[in-house]
């Protein structure tokens, strides 16, 4: 008996995350947005799991993967056999209905449907987004690829890492495991099938432009039955891609010449969720289930026999939409979230509706007709399925007196008022002569208390602050938006953006991103801003699906600023250095410069005879000296006279100062 497979898989991630059990399609596994996971039973849509793991906002789920099944051992009579086949069915039992989640942190959750609890949880191999986790046919091998570029081989049993290899260089989207355990097929841009005994790559397929979103094959034996079976060579696959409306097979030869794809289907838009029966014998045609992001399904058989240049078309398209009895509805169409083959390969299991209370129901083909629009009313199978004691609502008996209180705009104060007196309502009456009424009389009749809304000075405070602010964000008023924004108090700013309602964060942030890209001193104000906002509603940010495209370009924005911190904090020290020494150059200059010459004189009166003394007292030294040295040189050298003269000339002319002093 030819049975599907593989189960379904999802390959686009705006769309619910969403996959059949491989057994008897009994079980349908659906995992929102917001990271809860649904396990519906297919016979009866009746929802026997939910499942929210303790970090779903944070780590929210990225894909799905029922564990194979099992195989019973056969039956014996030998009592210790006996008991040793128990146990090992056991535990084959512990291991059905396992479903393995890869999460957006890099973590891969166990979860079982027949305990209802997570099992086990596999950490330390990836350190980014999971794209993708396929089951070992063994039971206790798995294998995992993300965005880190690596593909992990993980041992269920231990928990722990097996193998990890590099699997491209990009990012790493899908995987699919050869129908005889020895292959591996993975995909980024390019497809590679590797050899899970070597980690090497035994082939390349290229041909598609963006990232591949599914892998899976297509046949368990080749079509050419004469040349002997080396478990790969021969085979057909088929592959996926995002944004891409046509689906390629590719066939595995031995001549190296299959980079490019045999034949393609083509769909009315981008595949959202795909299942197929795999053809086991040569003239058994292949029959493909495609759902597409607009919710329809094309399905596909043909016979794999070689090139085919031309893209096939679908043979039947399946269209879900309301009857539109009435006059004034019209049909509304009814997207189409999954499907997949029976066991009988002649029937289908759809599942269209609601994410969170999807529709089930098994529909018989009919592919003589090109096109079927299924006529189903939504709400009606829905009313039926619902608790009508879980629905009763009691509606409060109100006495006529009573004033109710509705939540109003925030900042406006909607205080019940005591009955006005005499005294007012004269005051308040119009002439007869007026036309209109003033604006405090028409704030009066809303019940808006004007005397907190008017502030002294006119100068608005953090109530008038918030209901200014989301004024302006949905007029679009640049002249509110400049007074509100434009303040430097850190407590008004904190209390505006507490008080502001939450619709209006995302239009804030936007605000705050056009204006960081203007004036810098413009920008140091709305970081002040942002700095508040990211505090303060920082969980309700997290629970955003559209997070990333929303921030992008904030994100972006503050990535390319703090980038060059590191250049400016460099060239800031250089200028310094530079700028001191120049200023310490110029210091220096200008004490070299300053006039030394003395602006006052005092001299002593004895400071003449202080000379004198110290004149004479330097001739007799001099004396002293020149005699000795005419008594050496008369000695040494007697015949020269005319020196002797010339001394003793100078000896008498060095006494005149002295007898100068005498006379004095």
């Amino acid at each position: 008996m030819a049975a599907a497979a593989c189960g379904g898989e999802a390959v686009a991630a705006a769309r619910a995350l969403c996959a059949f059990s491989p057994r008897d399609r009994r079980l349908f596994a659906i995992s929102n947005p917001d990271g809860r996971l649904r396990v519906w039973e297919t016979a009866g849509s009746r929802l026997q799991h939910e499942y929210v793991p303790s970090a779903h906002l944070s780590a929210a789920c990225t894909c799905l993967a029922w564990a194979p099944p099992g195989g019973r051992p056969p039956p014996s009579k030998d009592g210790p056999q006996r008991k040793k086949r128990k146990s090992e069915v056991a535990e084959v039992d512990k291991q059905l209905d396992i479903l393995a989640i890869g999460t957006a942190v890099g973590s891969i959750l166990l979860y079982s449907t027949v305990k209802g609890e997570l099992q086990s949880k596999l950490d330390g191999g990836h350190d980014n987004r999971v794209n993708c986790v396929r089951w070992h046919q063994d039971n206790c091998c798995l294998y995992s690829c993300s965005e880190d570029k690596h593909i992990v081989e993980w041992n269920t049993q231990t928990c722990k890492v097996k193998c990890k290899w590099k699997g491209d260089n990009s990012s790493v989207t899908s995987l699919c495991i050869s129908p005889d355990g020895k292959m591996l097929l993975s995909a980024g841009r390019t497809i590679k099938l590797w050899d899970l005994e070597t980690k090497e790559v035994y082939r390349h397929f290229t041909g598609h432009a963006t990232s591949v979103s599914s892998l899976m094959f297509t046949t368990v034996k080749p079509m050419n039955e004469n040349k002997p079976f080396d478990g790969i060579t021969g085979l057909y696959f088929l592959s996926g891609a995002i944004h891409d409306r046509l689906l390629s097979v590719w066939q595995i030869r031995s001549d190296r010449k299959e980079k490019n794809a045999v034949m393609s289907f083509t769909v009315t838009d981008e595949p959202t969720f795909i299942d197929l029966t795999v053809s086991e014998v040569k003239e058994e045609p292949v029959k493909l289930a495609v759902v597409c992001r607009d919710g329809q399904l094309h399905l596909f058989e043909h016979i794999l026999n070689g090139y085919c240049k031309k893209p096939l078309t679908s043979n039947c398209t399946i269209q879900i939409a309301t009857p539109g009895s009435d006059e004034d509805s019209t049909p509304t169409p009814v997207p189409i979230l999954a499907a997949a083959f029976c066991t009988d390969k002649q029937s289908l299991l759809l599942v269209y509706g609601n994410t969170l209370q999807p529709i089930i129901e098994k529909v018989s083909l009919n592919t003589t007709e090109s096109h079927i629009c299924l006529i189903r009313d939504v709400k009606k199978v829905l009313s039926l399925k619902t608790d009508v004691a879980l629905t009763k609502v009691k509606t409060p008996v109100v006495n006529s007196d009573t004033k109710v209180l509705v939540p109003g705009i925030p900042g406006h104060s909607t205080a019940v008022k005591a009955p006005s007196s005499g005294k007012e309502k004269k005051k308040n009456k119009r002439k007869p002569g007026e036309s209109q009424e003033s604006i405090e009389e028409r704030l009066e009749a809303l019940d808006i208390d004007v005397s907190k809304v008017k502030t002294p000075g006119g100068l608005p405070q953090t109530d008038s602050f918030a209901v200014l602010l989301v004024q302006g964000l949905e007029s679009n008023d640049a002249e509110i938006l400049n007074r509100v924004l434009n303040t430097r108090k850190e407590h008004v700013i904190k209390n505006t953006v507490a008080r502001m309602p939450i619709h209006a964060v995302i239009p804030l942030l936007h605000e705050l991103t056009k204006r960081l890209q203007g004036n810098p001193y413009s920008a140091s104000l709305m970081v002040r801003w942002l700095k508040s906002v990211f505090t303060q509603h920082a969980s309700y940010l997290s629970t955003l699906p559209d997070l990333i495209p929303q921030l992008g370009m904030l994100y972006q924005l503050m990535e390319s600023r703090v980038k060059t911190l590191q250049k400016l904090s460099r060239l800031h020290g250089r200028l310094y250095i530079l700028v001191t020494q120049v200023a310490a150059s110029e210091k220096a200059q200008d004490v070299a410069d300053v006039n030394q010459t003395a602006k006052l004189v005092y001299e002593d009166e004895s400071s003449e005879e202080e000379g004198s003394d110290d004149e004479m007292i330097a001739d007799r030294d001099s004396d002293e000296n020149w005699d000795e040295d005419e008594e050496k040189e008369e000695q040494s050298d007697e015949q020269d006279m005319d020196m002797t003269v010339e001394k003793e000339i100078n000896g008498d002319s060095d006494l005149e100062p002295e007898n100068e002093s005498e006379e004095e």
